[in-house]
C-alpha cells in the first residue's frame, strides 16, 4: 500500500490560534494544527493511486491539488497534531480502497409469476367491490 512513516515526512504541519471562545489562554496559545498535504509533488503513490485519490478527494483539494486538515478539538497541540495525523491516514485509506463492482442478479421466474399472480387476485378483490353492469 504505502509507507506511513515516508509519508508523515511529506506532511506540513502550521500551528494557528484556535477560534471561538475561551478567553485570555485562547487569545495567547496557538494550539489548533493545521496539516497540509501537496499531493502533486507526493512521491510516496503511484500515479494510479494519485489519479485514484484526485478523483475521490476532487472536493477536498485546492485547485493546487493540497489537502488541508484542519484539528482544534484539544487544548493540546500534540494531541491535535495525532488526531489530524489519524484523520489524514483514514481519508488517504478510504480514498485508496478499491469498491467491488456489484453484479446485478436475475429477478427469478417463480418471483415475477407470484407478483403478477398477486396482483390479479387484488385486480379481481376491487373488481368485485363495483356495481354490476346492467345494461
Amino acid at each position: 500500500m504505502f509507507s506511513k512513516e515516508k509519508l508523515i515526512n511529506e506532511l506540513k504541519f502550521k500551528a494557528v490560534r484556535s477560534s471561538g471562545s475561551g478567553g485570555q489562554h485562547v487569545n495567547k496559545v496557538s494550539s489548533k494544527i493545521e496539516l497540509t498535504f501537496d499531493l502533486n509533488n507526493s512521491i510516496i503513490f503511484t500515479d494510479t493511486q494519485r489519479k485514484r485519490l484526485f478523483r475521490k478527494l476532487e472536493n477536498r483539494l485546492t485547485n493546487e491539488g493540497v489537502l488541508i486538515l484542519q484539528c482544534d478539538e484539544s487544548r493540546s497541540q500534540h494531541k491535535n497534531k495525532n488526531l489530524a495525523i489519524e484523520r489524514f491516514f483514514d481519508v488517504i485509506t478510504e480514498a485508496l480502497k478499491v469498491r467491488k463492482r456489484r453484479i446485478p442478479t436475475k429477478i427469478p421466474k417463480s418471483v415475477v409469476k407470484k407478483r403478477l399472480k398477486n396482483k390479479k387476485q387484488v385486480s379481481d378483490k376491487k373488481a368485485n367491490r363495483r356495481k354490476p353492469d346492467l345494461d
